[in-house]
């Protein structure tokens, strides 16, 4: 039996790329591998990647690539045939794409396609600057696309509204220039290994499943 495909969803903040994300998963059968989810499961399992990433948690400094990279490499030894895994968040830099395709190819195993949800800037920045939060239940809200009825104030508890720091325009566009900064090579590099699909982000969002569909075919078992 083909095993079920290893997949990486890439895209800015704001694209849409956690909605997206779910639909794959109920879709095709993955596992959604989250890096901080992976990394905080290692450390509450104790296992000896775990214990080592905690060192660095709990100085405050980045976890290594090569402890990242063996937690991925653990999960996809251990999965069957026919469960696969849709990776979010990393790899984020060309190195680490390196080395992530070097430890699955020790399994015998590869990125299967790589999903490129893009999303201009400036559409970016008007979505995630447009995001306001209750001070007391936490309700999200957008006054571009999902307004409370009073402006400023929750509908559910009459909560004050507030804009979190890096919700603001500037952060936004320093988020994704950033994002852009590490990311680029990262497209490159699958591009020129013919597993990069551009999506388009700038559409409805049932557009952009069809899109997604539409790659998946070619890689679903």
């Amino acid at each position: 039996m083909a095993q079920a495909p290893i997949v990486l969803i890439m895209g800015p903040p704001g694209a849409g790329k956690g909605t997206q994300a779910g639909h794959l998963v109920d879709s095709y059968g993955l596992r959604h591998v989250a890096t901080g989810d992976l990394l905080r499961a290692a450390v509450a399992d104790g296992t000896p990647l775990g214990l080592e990433a905690k060192r660095f948690m709990d100085a405050g400094d980045l976890v290594p690539d090569d402890v990242i990279i063996g937690l991925i490499r653990d999960l996809v030894a251990e999965l069957p045939d026919d469960a696969g895994v849709l990776l979010d968040g990393f790899p984020r830099t060309d190195a680490q794409a390196v080395a992530l395709d070097e430890t699955l190819m020790e399994l015998g195993r590869s990125i299967d396609a790589v999903l490129d949800i893009a999303v201009p800037s400036d559409v970016l920045v008007e979505r995630l600057s447009g995001r306001w939060i209750c001070r007391t239940c936490q309700t999200p809200y957008n006054v571009n696309t999902h307004p409370p009825k009073v402006a400023g104030v929750c509908d559910k508890d009459g909560g004050e509204l507030y804009q979190r720091t890096d919700d603001q325009a500037d952060s936004v566009r320093h988020r994704l220039e950033v994002y852009a900064a590490q990311t680029a090579p990262v497209a490159e590099y699958y591009r020129t290994r013919g597993t990069l699909v551009p999506i388009d982000g700038n559409q409805p969002a049932d557009v952009v499943r069809a899109a997604l569909d539409a790659a998946m075919q070619p890689v679903a078992t």
